[in-house]
């Protein structure tokens, strides 16, 4: 059963947010970006209360702002979806998960070092460039059974 109810146009919304999120970091990186994407859809805290469907991840505003880098700057996210990237978004939608992004609600590339937080939220791991934070235990356990 997957952990969030899908479309086809879903798949293709997560294939892009992957593949322009971490298609420098390869397969795995473009994974862990799904598992985030896909843990936001199933968290009811924080500020992923109103979040449900795959797209109101991708398209989420916050502060003014689209949540993920590549809906503002639209680098690759606005190029099709190739079967590739679409293989691997079916994976994330419908139960892979991984360590650092298993929980993680967050990733970021801080072109230096992780830091110990991100907005108080704990450090998971790092895979390549990217570092990755679930929440606070206590915090969101919606994110720790979905």
């Amino acid at each position: 059963m997957p952990r969030v109810k899908y479309r086809t146009a879903d798949v293709d919304l997560v294939a892009r947010m992957m593949r322009a999120e971490a298609e420098g970091e390869g397969i795995q990186g473009m994974l862990y970006v799904g598992n985030v994407i896909v843990n936001r859809a199933v968290a009811d805290c924080l500020d992923f209360r109103d979040v449900r469907t795959v797209e109101d991840v991708i398209y989420q505003v916050q502060g003014g702002n689209y949540s993920f880098e590549a809906v503002q700057k639209g680098n690759l996210f606005y190029s099709p979806a190739r079967e590739k990237e679409r293989t691997l978004a079916r994976r994330v939608l419908d139960n892979w998960r991984d360590h650092p992004a298993k929980f993680a609600l967050w990733y970021f590339n801080p072109y230096g070092p992780c830091p110990p937080t991100w907005y108080d939220q704990p450090f998971t791991g790092q895979f390549k460039l990217h570092c990755f934070y679930e929440p606070i235990a206590g915090t969101c356990e919606s994110v720790y059974r979905g």
